[in-house]
């Protein structure tokens, strides 16, 4: 069974499963991503490259070079080898929009939209757990509240993740992020503004506003305290 519980510190999230479960998953989400006949849809490739890195965690999980423990959460007298990996809240939220918005255009089956909806209802949850004064806020953009459609997707996943992280984790950041998530949202004035400041950046450097990268050198990933 996928599960998902919130870390320690609020960053984001732990997801966790039996190799069958992440496998499962895996191939779910191969389906809707990486298809040439595909790319002429509207910002297909921007949400390729969101979908790639999350897809990426998932397979890193299941191939055992993630977290590691001998029994779940929920029933811990139950041996067994489970596999997790760590998303920030923001990277989940627009990676999960990214792939539901993709769905849309392919055939489906009822086991794809249970693991969608198995893997919704554990986000939930797990907001509801780490905070639910917060989460009551931010349970919304589950449900559509992100714009799945948006041509610069990864880019606005990368400035906004780097925002948040800038906070520090905890529940005053928590509850921030419904406000930094509004970027997200199509036609706010944030989300236009957040356009606005890509294609000025990229009319600057003579490039596509999807193929500019966020400057987050100064950050030590690998040493967030999750």
């Amino acid at each position: 069974m996928l599960y998902i519980i919130p870390t320690k510190r609020g960053i984001g999230i732990e997801l966790w499963g039996a190799y069958g479960d992440l496998n499962n998953f895996y191939e779910v989400i191969g389906k809707f991503w990486n298809d040439e006949k595909a790319s002429e849809k509207l910002g297909f490739e921007n949400r390729d490259k969101l979908i790639s890195n999350f897809s990426y965690e998932i397979r890193k999980a299941k191939d055992n070079s993630r977290l590691k423990r001998k029994n779940n959460h929920l029933y811990p007298f139950e041996e067994g080898k489970y596999l997790g990996t760590q998303f920030s809240w923001v990277h989940f939220l627009f990676s999960i929009s990214a792939l539901k918005y993709n769905m849309q255009f392919y055939e489906t089956n009822k086991f794809d939209i249970s693991v969608i909806l198995q893997i919704e209802f554990w986000l939930e949850k797990a907001m509801n757990s780490y905070d639910e004064t917060g989460a009551r806020n931010l349970i919304p953009f589950i449900n559509d509240g992100l714009h799945g459609a948006n041509e610069y997707i990864y880019q606005c996943m990368r400035t906004t993740n780097l925002e948040y992280f800038l906070l520090g984790g905890g529940k005053k950041a928590f509850r921030k992020l419904p406000e930094l998530l509004k970027r997200g949202i199509f036609y706010t004035e944030e989300y236009n503004e957040h356009h606005r400041r890509l294609e000025a950046d990229a009319n600057r450097l003579n490039c596509k506003p999807s193929e500019l990268e966020i400057d987050d050198d100064h950050i030590d990933y690998d040493g967030i305290k999750w």
